[in-house]
């Protein structure tokens, strides 16, 4: 498989096909739900079936292109999938992995978003395919390719009114006007397009009808008045409709990253709230997490709210990713892959950047962007005459393939480091097993069963506090099956309640410190077996999240 290059829908479709024939003992391929446009939002179920079937083991789900603009997310997917598919057996973290758990990974989960923006004239386009190009405004400005040739970009026009100016180190880059600045040649700066029922004056630019599917599910909704491309009502989109069906059918999903571009940052929660807000211990275990991908990536991870929100009073709602912390509590991250600033050598002071901050940054920015990505990243200006607007000119920053995606050849790398934090995120998720199965002959006919589970993971069976508080968890069970034999006292099946992870113990104990939950509980029963030699037993522990574990014993054998 290729890494150095983006697929369309085909493409994509006969590659992860092709992944599937080849690995038929380790993947399965479906479709999860249909677009507007009837394509397939596929996901790849990836697991060692020998080991145990997939709803009976921890699972990592993996999601990429919920916005259509996002093209570098869909290729981590992908890579990421290949790579599991070819290392089993030759990776030892990988065969582990695949053994124990499995992964469920959506590599497009808006193909008909991804299809508009992939093609030429390309363009800026976040929404999936209720709306085509044409539709998405109705009236002001409407971008289209005037000059021919594929790209859609800017248009500067010369205004004594202008908030732009021409950079005096680089003519082709545009600078703000200084407050008080005169005397100068300005300009007003617009998307490329014509002007729908202008009245040669304004230029009005509404916020586009094209929808964003991460503002579309159910925790803290807002109308699409108040949340741009919130949808109609929660998941009416049908991509993310059939998303949160798959995620509500698969309980055992344990941990989630949802991708998108850019920046160069992990997120984590809360998407509404200030830190002090949330659970202490949530927090901790998304701070501890996070160290590890900052390790791995190089990517800072932070807060969605406190740092990735310039406007306070402007919380994101119906995020995916709040849905699936906030209300079920699952431990979520969001990374948003790809950043051209550090790349051309820029220092780091912004996390959400809608445009460079100075001249110096964009001119480190367009340098490095003409030695890299060529005329695919930046289109010269060159003089057009618009039939409303009069002499302009055409060019400036190819926005998707600077900002939003990487030039091919740079993709490899970048799906590399993200997808190696996406397997250590998934090796932290609660594993219970059977530490211990014993029986003890009491006299007579009576034996004593004991077992002890224990929970060998990082994260504790219940992932999270907001998991409890939301009644979203579900505790931990064992199950005593007989033949030959009787039950005489307790239950055949106990709940045990939850099981901590190691991450609860991050120094030697003090009074002073976190207190300490149980990580193992034993449970015990007391049997009847007339004839222990025929007798025999099966021990089984069942965790929603942390998988389960079976012991088949005979009475004689452990008497």
């Amino acid at each position: 498989m290729n890494h150095n290059r983006y697929y369309d829908f085909n493409e994509m479709t006969e590659e992860l096909k092709a992944l599937s024939k080849a690995h038929p003992e380790l993947s399965k391929l479906y479709s999860i739900g249909k677009s507007f446009a009837e394509r397939d939002v596929w996901v790849m179920e990836i697991t060692n079936p020998k080991t145990g079937s997939a709803e009976t083991k921890p699972a990592y789900y993996l999601d990429a292109q919920i916005h259509a603009e996002e093209h570098a997310t869909s290729s981590v997917a992908l890579y990421t999938i290949w790579y599991l598919l070819t290392n089993y057996g030759k990776d030892e973290e990988v065969t582990r992995l695949l053994d124990q758990q499995v992964f469920y990974i959506i590599p497009r989960i808006n193909p008909d978003g991804a299809e508009l923006s992939l093609k030429e004239p390309y363009n800026r386009w976040c929404g999936n395919g209720r709306f085509s190009p044409d539709e998405i405004r109705q009236s002001g400005l409407i971008e289209q390719d005037l000059n021919g040739d594929g790209f859609i970009v800017r248009m500067r026009v010369s205004d004594p009114k202008g908030e732009w100016k021409k950079s005096e180190q680089d003519p082709r880059l545009m600078v703000q006007r200084e407050p008080g600045e005169e005397g100068g040649e300005y300009y007003r700066i617009y998307p490329e397009g014509m002007i729908k029922d202008f009245d040669g004056v304004h230029v009005p630019i509404e916020k586009p009808q094209d929808g964003n599917m991460n503002r579309n599910f159910p925790v803290n909704w807002q109308s699409d008045k108040l949340e741009y491309g919130a949808g109609e009502l929660p998941l009416s989109e049908p991509e993310a409709r059939a998303l949160a069906r798959f995620i509500l059918d698969h309980p055992n999903i344990a941990g989630m990253c949802c991708y998108h571009t850019h920046g160069g940052v992990i997120l984590r929660p809360s998407m509404t709230r200030y830190d002090k807000d949330m659970s202490p211990r949530d927090l901790g275990l998304y701070e501890d997490l996070g160290k590890v991908g900052t390790k791995i990536t190089g990517y800072p991870t932070i807060s969605i709210y406190e740092e990735f929100t310039p406007d306070k009073s402007k919380a994101r709602h119906g995020g995916l990713m709040d849905w699936t912390y906030e209300q079920m509590g699952i431990i979520s991250f969001a990374t948003e892959i790809w950043d051209v600033e550090t790349l051309a050598g820029v220092e780091k002071e912004a996390f959400y950047n809608l445009h460079p901050r100075t001249e110096e940054i964009e001119l480190k920015v367009l340098n490095w962007v003409t030695e890299n990505v060529g005329e695919m990243g930046f289109r010269d200006w060159e003089s057009f005459e618009h039939p409303q607007l009069g002499t302009v000119e055409i060019g400036g920053l190819v926005d998707i393939w600077v900002y939003r995606n990487p030039p091919p050849q740079l993709l490899e790398e970048l799906c590399h480091s993200n997808m190696l934090f996406n397997l250590r995120h998934a090796a932290a998720a609660p594993r219970i097993l059977l530490d211990d199965v014993s029986i003890e002959a009491l006299g007579g006919d009576l034996f004593k069963v004991r077992a002890v589970i224990s929970n060998h993971g990082y994260l504790p069976t219940n992932l999270s506090d907001v998991a409890i508080e939301n009644l979203e968890a579900v505790g931990v069970k064992v199950k005593l099956e007989l033949s030959n034999a009787e039950l005489i006292m307790n239950p055949a099946e106990v709940d045990i309640g939850h099981l901590a992870g190691r991450n609860e113990r991050k120094y030697p104990w003090s009074p002073w410190g976190q207190s300490w939950s149980a990580v193992s509980k034993p449970v015990e029963w007391l049997v009847r077996a007339q004839d222990a030699s025929s007798a025999s037993l099966k021990v089984h522990a069942i965790s929603q999240k942390g998988g389960s574990d079976k012991v088949d014993v005979s009475l004689e054998d452990l008497a």
